[in-house]
């Protein structure tokens, strides 16, 4: 199953590091990546695959990165893929 996460939040050393570290532990691999600084802003999108056991754990697994955005001052969504997609076409 694939996902779409976002990162937004003032530019600071180590944002990719915290979310690629907490992406590997639940083993959720990173199929692309994008990232961009805007005067002084932080913006990322991550296209992800989240296997079999992330994918039965959606709602906790973007919960937990919530919160870890919560926590470092940032704003992180996941999202599935086929919503983002709808959300987003015109």
């Amino acid at each position: 199953m694939k996902g779409i996460i976002t990162v937004v939040g003032r530019d600071r050393v180590g944002i990719i590091a915290e979310v690629c570290t907490f992406l590997s532990e639940r083993q959720v691999n990173i199929l692309d990546i994008s990232q961009t600084i805007v005067q002084g802003y932080f913006n990322m999108l991550m296209i992800v695959d989240l296997g079999e056991e992330a994918a039965a754990q959606f709602e906790q697994t973007a919960n937990d990165l919530r919160a870890l955005g919560e926590a470092t001052a940032l704003e992180i969504k996941l999202q599935h893929e086929e919503i983002f997609n709808s959300m987003h076409r015109i």
